[in-house]
């Protein structure tokens, strides 16, 4: 049972329609290894796991009397949803005291989606407060940790996904992202994670939520600890709901089609935005190489505009925001920034700082409107300018962020190396996160593959050949 923490969730419903486990079996085990690891990473916030159980059951006698061909593609697997989504019965909080005490009434949009592929929830993880820092941390659960040093962060704001998947707790789950929170904690803990083309896969029942034009930054999306349930998830997710208004019909490709010596691979320039450390631009050199060998055309890039990244997503997001984050944080009233400053300082701040210092950042573009759009014009002429790179069978090679996981608090210091993961939202395009092996440290290693918008297929099928070459995730000692 316990070699059933390392399968991708394809494989193990594989196995159940093959009998060669029951669902229970399945369910029971990760159960099993998520309260083995949880009291360490404090992961998952709320679990269902007797309702899993009587789900795998359910699951399992349905299996007896199904006709050949006619059950869901992950039924009977286990999966977790990041907390900010709506699951019936488990608290929707996403990190804010002032919600502490909301419990969802009925499944996001994508949970359903999942739950009527089969899939089992076995519960809700952590994530940042409002979704909108890159550690893992709020003052209704506290912080997560890494299960490859818990002296390190998970990223954010998918955080208790990406460390329950990575330390075997479920094969697949759900994470959203409008400025890295799928890719970060995917990164940070070795696994894949796939930020959809915007407009791909509905937000709807997931709070907060964005507004207008920002509800194409923010993209809903598979992480997983194996590629080959990447492509079946987002198939699973896409489609226009009738309820988010930034949803349109795509349709998607096929991985296995793809042929890398047909690929043009561009090894994007990073002048001017901060420093990436050698080994991961190492480990971006190896992947480009690999796909060079495959018959790829490999070409070194500079794109002016990406110096200005924080700028760009700042303003295009402020632009598009009809309410703000001061005001989410208040639960409809707007906080007072500053005097939530000084209440942190003297430890009475129902708030995290990062929530606090991003109340106070948000005034900038609000009182410079003029600045604002003209950084909102060259994210447009950028989106165009990578769409003409790109074409049809372009991907970039980009790093993810500028280290290997830090250590706690951190990322405060300086606060914006995010913006690697952060202007790709804004730009619309679909970005696939790819572990590369561990440093010398132990930490995982990564790249982001980013593709032409409506091509998710093509920086899927990448990352399935990265995976073949490099080993994809690497469980963290002990599993």
């Amino acid at each position: 049972m316990d070699s059933l923490l390392t399968l991708s969730g394809s494989t193990i419903a594989g196995m159940i329609r093959d009998k060669k486990v029951s669902s229970r079996e399945a369910v029971a085990v990760h159960i099993e290894q998520v309260r083995k690891v949880n009291p360490a990473l404090n992961a998952v916030v709320r679990d269902r796991f007797e309702e899993a159980l009587l789900d795998a059951d359910r699951a399992d006698a349905m299996l007896e009397a199904a006709a050949p061909g006619s059950l869901p593609p992950f039924h009977g697997v286990p999966c977790s949803i990041k907390e900010c989504f709506s699951l019936q019965g488990m608290p929707n909080t996403s990190g804010l005291v002032a919600r502490g005490g909301v419990i969802a009434t009925r499944d996001a949009t994508a949970v359903e989606r999942l739950r009527r592929a089969g899939a089992i929830p076995l519960g809700v993880t952590n994530i940042s407060e409002l979704c909108m820092w890159m550690e893992t941390n709020n003052k209704v659960y506290g912080r997560t940790n890494n299960p490859y040093d818990p002296k390190r962060i998970v990223g954010g704001s998918s955080g208790g996904e990406g460390a329950i998947l990575a330390a075997g707790g479920a094969p697949f789950g759900l994470g959203s992202d409008i400025g890295g929170s799928i890719r970060m904690p995917s990164f940070f803990n070795g696994i894949f994670g796939h930020k959809p083309s915007a407009g791909l896969v509905p937000n709807t029942g997931q709070f907060p939520i964005a507004e207008n034009e920002a509800l194409r930054y923010l993209t809903t999306g598979p992480m997983a600890r194996r590629a080959e349930d990447l492509m079946p998830l987002l198939r699973i997710l896409a489609g226009p709901d009738g309820q988010d208004q930034g949803c349109e019909e795509l349709t998607l490709g096929r991985p296995e089609e793809v042929r890398l010596d047909r690929l043009s691979v561009y090894l994007v320039r990073t002048g001017g935005m901060p420093r990436v450390e050698e080994d991961l631009l190492e480990a971006r050199e190896k992947a480009a190489a690999f796909l060079a060998r495959r018959g790829a055309q490999v070409r070194e890039v500079s794109v002016a505009g990406l110096r200005h990244a924080r700028e760009i997503w700042s303003s295009m997001l402020a632009a598009a925001s009809q309410t703000p984050f001061r005001q989410q944080m208040g639960n409809g009233v707007p906080i007072r920034a500053f005097r939530e400053l000084v209440r942190w300082l003297l430890g009475r701040s129902p708030h995290t700082l990062p929530g606090i210092a991003l109340s106070i950042m948000e005034q900038v573009p609000e009182r410079l409107p003029t600045l604002t759009r003209n950084y909102v014009e060259l994210g447009k002429n950028l989106r165009r300018e990578l769409a003409a790179l790109l074409g049809a069978d372009g991907i970039i090679l980009f790093p993810p962020y500028t280290s290997a996981a830090p250590a706690h608090h951190k990322p405060l210091f300086p606060p914006f190396n995010w913006v690697y993961t952060a202007i790709f939202n804004v730009l619309e395009l679909p970005v696939t996160q790819v572990p590369l092996g561990l440093n010398r440290e132990g930490l995982p290693l990564g790249v982001q593959v980013a593709g032409p918008h409506g091509r998710d297929h093509l920086t899927i099928a990448v990352a399935l050949e990265l995976e073949k070459e490099f080993g994809g995730w690497v469980p963290p000692a002990g599993l």
